[in-house]
């Protein structure tokens, strides 16, 4: 039998909302083992002069635990 629990995510990138997912990933993978999935919650864009600064993303990583 299998527990996973998922934890909460925020994460911004000057590029794009993909880059922010996956260094948002990237960070995750450095502490979290057994990671299984990702869900994306929500996008949010800074924006500065009417143009957009910075993308933010919120999501949820799951991951099994040992």
């Amino acid at each position: 039998m299998s527990v996973a629990r998922v934890t909460k995510l925020t994460a911004s990138s000057t590029k794009g909302f993909q880059d922010a997912v996956e260094a948002a990933l990237a960070r995750a993978a450095k502490t979290l083992r057994g990671i299984t999935g990702i869900e994306v919650l929500s996008q949010k864009a800074k924006v500065e002069k009417g143009k957009i600064a910075e993308y933010r993303v919120t999501m949820e990583v799951t991951f099994i635990l040992d």
